[in-house]
């Protein structure tokens, strides 16, 4: 009788000490681009974020009137109960920012001041909650090339990754830059309990988001929030589980992990009698 066991391949795994010098050089890396401040701290919140915002929501878009701000900084009330979120030069140059708003208690978010929910919509439990909101990026580092969707993980030149007209012609947002700084807000969120984001945001944002594999559904129609957007909500779990299945590339990029297990031959030992055998199966 043969009896076949499955064995691991360990040409496919990291020694604990190559992985723990990787997670180490990398939040070392991270950590110097990628910075996170508390709103409740506003003390702490480099004014940079603030006057960033104002440039793009005040002077470039026209969104906000200047005069109703000091000093060239834009503020609203749902600063410091806000997760700030910024991205950063090597040379500490502030190239982006954007926030994750979690209310007080009795208080709206964002979104529902200008967004009417579909009736059928139904509201997940509000501390489980936040909204990404001031997405900002310096107009230096918009839609470089090496911030194109060709340069995320997992998207490959020779896969599909061709956007619409639309998508191709924004030029609000850096999708690297805008992936490093949602990387840094679903970290966040995932160690505070935090399981859905809203989003006010153009349907292009949204489509150019899903074909990273990102799955905002939209829980409202259009209206007009600092130009014509529609209201989303993203499931944290979903989001997790799905770039595990359709991107690994992206999802090890997202926990700052190594990708080791992409493509691991199937291994078995075949024991029979007094002799064994080893099979290798490439999956």
């Amino acid at each position: 009788m043969d009896y076949v066991f499955p064995t691991l391949d360990y040409n496919a795994f990291l020694s604990r000490a190559e992985f723990g010098s990787h997670e180490e050089t990398v939040d070392h890396v991270n950590r110097q681009i990628y910075r996170s401040y508390q709103g409740h701290k506003m003390g702490e919140v480099p004014n940079d974020i603030f006057k960033l915002r104002h440039d793009v929501y005040c002077i470039e878009c026209a969104f906000l009137k200047q005069e109703d701000y000091f000093d060239g900084m834009e503020f609203d009330d749902y600063d410091d109960c806000s997760m700030h979120f910024a991205a950063y030069t090597m040379d500490e140059s502030l190239i982006g920012t954007v926030r994750l708003v979690q209310p007080r208690y009795a208080q709206s978010f964002p979104f529902e001041l200008h967004c009417t929910p579909f009736p059928d919509f139904q509201m997940p439990p509000r501390e489980l909650c936040g909204e990404v909101s001031r997405l900002a990026v310096k107009r230096s580092h918009r839609r470089r090339r090496a911030d194109s969707v060709l340069g995320i993980p997992g998207l490959a030149p020779a896969q599909d990754t061709h956007l619409s007209p639309e998508v191709e012609r924004r030029d609000r947002s850096s999708p690297m830059l805008l992936l490093g700084m949602y990387r840094e807000m679903y970290r966040h969120s995932r160690q505070q309990g935090i399981r859905y984001w809203f989003a006010a945001m153009e349907r292009s944002l949204a489509f150019s988001l899903d074909k990273m594999g990102f799955g905002f559904k939209p829980i409202g129609p259009v209206a007009d929030y600092y130009g014509a957007v529609t209201p989303f909500v993203l499931d944290l779990h979903e989001l997790s589980a799905r770039l595990a299945q359709s991107n690994p590339a992206l999802a090890a990029w997202f926990d700052e992990k190594p990708l080791v297990f992409a493509r691991r031959r199937a291994m078995h030992v075949r024991v029979q009698g007094d002799k064994s055998s080893l099979l290798n199966d490439q999956e």
